[in-house]
């Protein structure tokens, strides 16, 4: 068992935790995969955690990439945490480091169409749909949280959160809380122009239509 245990953990001392979860080897554009900021992921966990809906639940990470959101959970005192990627690269990556902190970390690989775990919460960050390829895909990932879960914490670009409000009032859903981030990504393929992109991006929580108070 990792012998961290939350309650002894402050946010600083939770960054600074998440800052040694490694990065992507070989990052897919197509994936957009960007590790999300240590900073930003210790943040939204706290959040997570003040709302009660990580200490004892049972908490999902969709596209966790290496699982930085799935180490957060588990940290913070989920009772049982599932790790969920397409890609079998940061699968193994995030299996291999949690393992070694033993960190009972169920990490899975399962294109977002097939999940059917059942969980309390799904943290998640979402592609942004940079990329051609990959348009909408949040709008995959915000259903898929209403099939499987009752809360949803999601990350998304600040300029999509009419378009998210809008998908979420017809699925019957609610956000119920927001926070503004500054996202850096760092130059990574060769399509960048700037050494450090920033994105305004948005925390969502959303409660499902089976959400009950």
């Amino acid at each position: 068992m990792c012998d961290i245990e939350y309650k002894t953990v402050k946010k600083k001392e939770l960054e600074m935790i998440l800052q040694r979860v490694p990065s992507f080897k070989n990052p897919s554009p197509q994936l957009e995969q960007y590790l999300t900021p240590a900073g930003i992921a210790a943040d939204i966990i706290f959040i997570v955690h003040q709302f009660g809906d990580v200490e004892g639940k049972t908490v999902l990470d969709l596209g966790c990439g290496t699982g930085i959101f799935s180490v957060g959970a588990f940290v913070a005192g989920a009772e049982k945490v599932i790790g969920i990627d397409v890609d079998k690269e940061s699968i193994g990556i995030a299996r291999k480091y949690s393992e070694k902190n033993g960190m009972e970390i169920m990490f899975l690989v399962q294109d977002i169409k097939d999940v059917t775990a059942q969980c309390d919460t799904v943290i998640m960050n979402p592609p942004f749909g940079a990329q051609k390829s990959n348009q909408k895909a949040d709008r995959k990932f915000i259903e898929k949280g209403f099939e499987v879960a009752s809360v949803i914490y999601s990350l998304h670009l600040a300029k999509t959160v009419y378009f998210i409000q809008k998908l979420v009032d017809s699925l019957g859903g609610k956000i119920t809380y927001s926070k503004d981030y500054t996202f850096p990504i760092k130059w990574t393929f060769r399509f960048h122009d700037k050494e450090v992109q920033k994105y305004e991006v948005v925390l969502l929580r959303i409660e499902t239509k089976t959400y009950v108070d």
